[in-house]
């Protein structure tokens, strides 16, 4: 009888036992294709989704494999009605194409004819679609490929779409070979940073999933050099925009006059275009103002950095998009919007994705060690709490009065490293900051202060940052070792992921990095804390759980 770490359920849901001998090898082959749930101390639950088949199944992974890899690592016999299940999932995508057709342009066609009738039939795809051309073909109106794939993924049968992309304006890019910003030190590109652009550009268009600090934007450097094409570029706030231009000055061909920053300050459209996803979604009256940036020039390829953040209006304009490559950027794809779907649909499917465990083996990016400080209640905060309304509950948790102390005596721990005090509230910012007398990051702090801030951080001018959720994408710190969590947006897995990330970036002296979340204890800030801590469990990260007053 096998003695795997694996208990598979009927229900599609599976059991990983963390003690088990086999529990690394098994928990990174059911990776892929499988969703942590939950991740207790000695248990941790994954489920069996549609999408995540599906995705699979985009990145070359067959039934067959997923199969194979259920029944090796599986204690008891899988059950047989779920491996058929698992196995016509992923034989649904595919089923139907989005194809070039040299005498009627975009059409959909289908190796499955009562699929096609299935999905005509259906009040989703009414207008997407024009005339029959035969019995597995179907015109598809150009302006509706994007609207057509998000309603055939409603529909349970996602289209693979190869109907090819437009060329887009040509402008040559070349990456270069050494870094002026370090006394021109040569560099190149890492293993897996090459398979993901390879992987990107078989697939057309997607996502690459990569740990904070592995080299995201050189990917996305990469895929413009493979390109040769003007390049818009999406990003979350002003600061991502500025160091993705000077990334692409240190790492490219390209020069200062060639790259054009379109955010709330600036509004310039050149050859290589960063915008931000606030200022494209601006809106006067009730129209959005800026939307001719999309077709301001020819773009060849669109890249959207932190993919899972994209907004609803971006969706709705990438819809329009189809035609052009695009390149999803992300360390997490999880959304608690649930509008995942979106993402492979209008995005792309996920074309590489490497677990955060193998970059950190490879040395890309630092260790980290994970710990859960848990702090009591005094008896008058805990009744203040039980009597409180559900919707008050958890800012009283998150900003319980002895974090502070908890984080003062973690501060003095690590005295003389770079650390970081990140959370929600920006009462609770304040009092840490003068508590500490550091410096504090909000959305209220300018641009400008905000990049002194961080320059002052990057060369050991400051030793302490108090910074709020601005800081949680697309901020490079790269000696930053330790970060203290004190309150988060609920229980975002994402933000999870991305906090810790900041701490990442490998340190010259290889040390290890601390990541700490303050709890308190027997409240819901300690449920959500579990919720927010599934995505680096399921990446292999082991959370230590510690008493406030031992620290």
């Amino acid at each position: 009888m096998p003695n795997g770490p694996l208990i598979v359920q009927s229900d599609k849901s599976l059991l990983l036992e963390v003690d088990h001998e086999q529990f690394e090898s098994a928990r990174r082959a059911i990776a892929p294709f499988a969703e942590l749930e939950r991740a207790p101390e000695h248990i941790h639950t994954y489920r069996l989704t549609p999408l995540g088949l599906w995705n699979a199944r985009a990145a070359g992974f067959d039934a067959e494999t997923v199969v194979n890899v259920l029944i090796m690592y599986s204690r008891y016999p899988v059950p047989h009605a779920l491996l058929v299940d698992i196995a016509e999932t992923m034989s649904r995508y595919g089923r139907l194409q989005l194809l070039s057709h040299p005498s009627h342009g975009l059409v959909l066609t289908s190796t499955d004819r009562a699929v096609l009738a299935e999905v005509l039939k259906s009040q989703r795809t009414k207008g997407l679609v024009g005339d029959r051309i035969d019995d597995d073909t179907v015109a598809v109106h150009r302006s509706e490929r994007g609207n057509l794939k998000q309603a055939l993924i409603k529909l349970g049968w996602p289209a693979e779409d190869l109907a090819g992309y437009v060329d887009g304006e040509k402008h040559p890019i070349t990456l270069s070979g050494t870094d002026p910003s370090r006394g021109d030190t040569p560099w190149s590109m890492r293993p897996y940073q090459n398979h993901a652009v390879e992987n990107f550009w078989a697939g057309g268009s997607g996502v690459v999933v990569l740990p904070c600090g592995a080299g995201k934007t050189i990917v996305g450097a990469a895929a413009m050099a493979k390109s040769g094409t003007t390049t818009l570029i999406l990003v979350t706030n002003s600061v991502s925009a500025r160091q993705w231009r000077d990334e692409l000055l240190r790492r490219t061909s390209l020069t200062e006059d060639e790259i054009g920053e379109y955010s709330g300050t600036r509004k310039e459209v050149r050859p290589i275009t960063i915008a931000t996803y606030q200022v494209l979604t601006t809106r006067r009256k009730g129209v959005y103002t800026h939307l001719e940036l999309l077709d301001a020039r020819d773009w060849g390829l669109i890249i959207y950095d932190e993919v899972h953040l994209l907004p609803a209006p971006i969706f709705r304009m990438t819809a329009d998009l189809q035609a052009r490559r695009r390149l999803g950027l992300t360390a997490t794809l999880v959304r608690e919007d649930g509008r995942e779907d979106e993402v492979f649909s209008l995005i792309g499917p996920k074309r590489f994705d490497a677990p955060w465990k193998d970059i950190e083996a490879q040395g890309y990016i630092a260790p980290a060690d994970c710990c859960e400080v848990r702090l009591t209640l005094s008896d008058a905060d805990r009744m203040t709490y039980a009597t409180a309304e559900p919707e008050d509950k958890y800012r009283l948790a998150a900003c319980a009065p002895g974090k502070v102390d908890v984080v003062l005596n973690l501060v003095k721990k690590h005295q003389g490293e770079p650390t970081l005090i990140i959370g929600q509230y920006l009462d609770q910012l304040d009092e840490l900051a003068a508590s500490l007398q550091a410096d504090v990051i909000t959305g209220q702090t300018s641009v400008k202060e905000r990049q002194r801030l961080y320059d002052a951080f990057r060369v050991g001018d400051i030793s302490t940052l108090v910074v709020s959720k601005v800081a949680n994408f697309s901020i490079d710190l790269p000696e930053a070792s330790v970060a203290i969590q004190v309150s988060g947006s609920f229980g975002s897995r994402q933000e999870e992921a991305q906090r810790l990330g900041r701490v990442m970036r490998p340190k010259q002296d290889g040390r290890t990095a601390h990541f700490y979340t303050v709890v308190t204890r027997d409240t819901v800030d300690q449920e959500f804390a579990a919720h927010r801590q599934r995505f680096l469990a399921e990446q292999g990260y082991a959370y230590t759980i510690t008493d406030a007053e031992d620290v």
